[in-house]
């Protein structure tokens, strides 16, 4: 308690020194300075332990009440509205929680069941040997797709009776005619072009050991085993009128005429073993390539001459050419010296590509196809010409090599081994510059038209000279779990038709599921993507529009598909069609042979086929 002097002293105070103390203090002071004087010492202490005494009543009243003011806060924000103040809204319930899928595995049943629920893929791969045959779809104008049907358009893939449970060695396929090579090696034929009434394909070239397939506009030129090449029209009309060469028979020094009409042929200055190994061919034209690496061109369509430069000899016109038959082959000759492995025809130019991976384009190029930009002074170019594919790499620090080419319509496909070596101006001790050296990358280039989607880049060009990157078909990688790396993923066939396309990934697959392996080891096939003109439902969607990018497409036999999915899950599921690879199998009725499921794209239509 102050003193009295202090008291005094405190009171005579100027007002701006007590405002410049703490709030607590001039409280304090002021509070002395109006309370009486103390008497005597108890008085003093009595008065400060009641004043203690109701401080500490204030601090519990204090306390009590903001532990409750936080409490009814807390209810309200929890549980309700609080006189339309802000509150946190509870979190909502998810509409579609995730669930985990039970296992499809079921007890009771057979482990070939268990695999059929599992997998889709397994289920495709089983079909393809168990149903060898041959599904098609696309214009049925001609009959072609479905013979035994009067539908014009047949939108998904659909079977062929005739061919179940048969192999096909080829099949090749127009709007208006169709040829197949079946497992003995002879020539079946079918749809309108052939015969107007005709419902089922008919056996016309036998005994020749055909084991691969050409057509033109109005021919089929067929390959047999020894290197022999027939040229027949396609019309049934036309085989029975023309002439038939004379045949050995199977009795000693007898011969007798063919049962149609076809022609040989045959190259000039072959070699003892020389023989032709591959034909390939557009709207008028063919090339054959030989065992020696030569390349020849012949006129392939009875009504017209070859006029677009595609047989790459400079000059040559129906006008110009030598003496003899219309459809003489000559040899390409600017391309001696370079040993051709693979060919490949679009309407009206071609390509070839030699041992050490260059190409060479020739004929129409008004779009682009040849792999030069377009000239409108001249869209011909009439001799084989060098692509200049060093360019597309430049600067990347890889080599390229071209592995295979493709072609068809307006249209050419280049597929790419990039291999990473080292920069310019690094040096080899450098870590950087060791750094993926030998890594190849695989590729796939499109160039021609566009328009349609043909360049598969999601793109609509109308004409595209310099070859473009695929994107959904190059740089791809996937991991071989066997060997313990990760490997390009290139493509294992390309099959070009008139405006679209389909390409079969070499990715790895799986064939070797059997009664001795898990439950869960189920078979897998290969991807395959369609693209291009869809105006006839040839890309398999059943939609009619076009598509700029590679898509997949319903597995061939949906209603088992549906079946199995129903079986295993109780709805129904979307999956994509896996091409069956090669491997030796055993069909349904018990034979055991050596198949694999192909492709094909034609004009317009489009099939796949159990190939021995």
């Amino acid at each position: 308690m102050l003193s009295r002097s202090a008291q005094r002293a405190a009171a005579r105070a100027p007002a701006c020194t007590r405002a410049a103390s703490s709030s607590s203090r001039a409280a304090e002071i002021l509070a002395q300075k109006a309370a009486p004087p103390a008497r005597t010492a108890t008085a003093s202490y009595r008065a400060r332990a009641e004043r203690k005494q109701q401080q500490l009543y204030r601090s519990l009243i204090a306390i009590a009440i903001a532990g409750g003011a936080a409490s009814i806060s807390q209810y309200y924000i929890h549980n309700g509205r609080f006189l339309g103040t802000a509150y946190a809204e509870a979190p909502p319930k998810e509409e579609n929680p995730l669930v985990f899928e039970e296992s499809r595995k079921k007890d009771g049943v057979s482990k070939e069941e268990n695999r059929d629920m599992i997998s889709s893929q397994h289920l495709q791969v089983k079909r393809s040997w168990e149903n060898p045959g041959l599904y098609a779809w696309g214009s049925n104008t001609g009959r072609v797709v479905a013979p035994d049907s009067t539908e014009n358009i047949i939108k998904t893939p659909r079977r062929i009776t005739f061919f179940d449970g048969k192999l096909l060695r080829d099949v090749k396929m127009d709007r208006n005619f169709g040829a197949a090579i079946d497992e003995r090696g002879d020539l079946l034929q079918w749809g309108t072009g052939y015969a107007a009434d005709i419902k089922a394909p008919v056996a016309t070239l036998k005994g020749k050991n055909l084991i691969s397939l050409t057509i033109s506009r109005d021919r089929i030129i067929g390959l047999a085993g020894n290197g022999k090449v027939y040229s027949l029209p396609v019309s049934a009309e036309e085989q029975a009128a023309g002439t038939k060469p004379s045949e050995a028979s199977w009795i000693p020094f007898w011969n007798s005429k063919s049962p149609v009409s076809y022609r040989t042929i045959a190259p000039k200055d072959l070699s003892y073993s020389e023989k032709v190994t591959k034909v390939s061919g557009g709207l008028e034209h063919a090339l054959l390539m030989t065992s020696s690496g030569r390349l020849f061109s012949t006129a392939a369509s009875s009504d017209s001459f070859p006029n677009r430069g595609q047989l790459g000899v400079p000059g040559l016109t129906f006008m110009t050419r030598p003496e003899g038959p219309y459809d003489q082959p000559h040899e390409i000759t600017t391309l001696k010296g370079f040993k051709i492995e693979k060919i490949a025809c679009g309407d009206n130019h071609s390509l070839a590509l030699d041992s050490e991976g260059r190409v060479f384009s020739w004929g129409d190029n008004s779009s682009g196809q040849l792999g030069f930009e377009y000239n409108s002074e001249s869209s011909i170019v009439d001799a084989p010409s060098l692509l200049p594919l060093g360019r597309l790499y430049q600067g990347s620090s890889q080599q390229p090599k071209v592995t295979h080419i493709a072609a068809g319509g307006k249209n050419s496909y280049l597929t790419v081994d990039a291999t990473k070596i080292a920069s310019q101006g690094q040096s080899i001790n450098d870590p950087s510059a060791r750094l993926g050296l030998g890594r190849v990358t695989a590729d796939t280039f499109a160039f021609g038209s566009g328009i349609a989607g043909g360049l598969a880049n999601n793109r609509w060009t109308h004409v595209q000279g310099t070859p473009t990157k695929i994107p959904t078909l190059s740089g791809l990688f996937e991991y071989d779990e066997q060997n313990e790396v990760a490997v390009p993923i290139r493509l294992s066939h390309l099959s070009v038709g008139s405006t679209h396309a389909a390409a079969v990934m070499k990715n790895i697959t799986y064939t070797s599921a059997s009664d001795k392996t898990s439950s869960d080891d189920t078979n897998w096939g290969a991807d395959i993507v369609f693209w291009g003109g869809n105006e006839h439902y040839q890309l398999g969607t059943g939609k009619r529009n076009n598509q700029a990018s590679p898509i997949y497409i319903q597995p061939l036999d949906l209603e088992a598909e549906n079946r199995r999915a129903k079986k295993s899950t109780g709805q129904k599921e979307e999956h994509r069609f896996h091409i069956t690879p090669r491997t030796t199998a055993t069909l349904g009725d018990g034979r055991k042979r050596s198949v694999e499921q192909r492709v094909e794209c034609g004009r317009g239509v489009t099939c796949v086929y159990s190939g021995t």
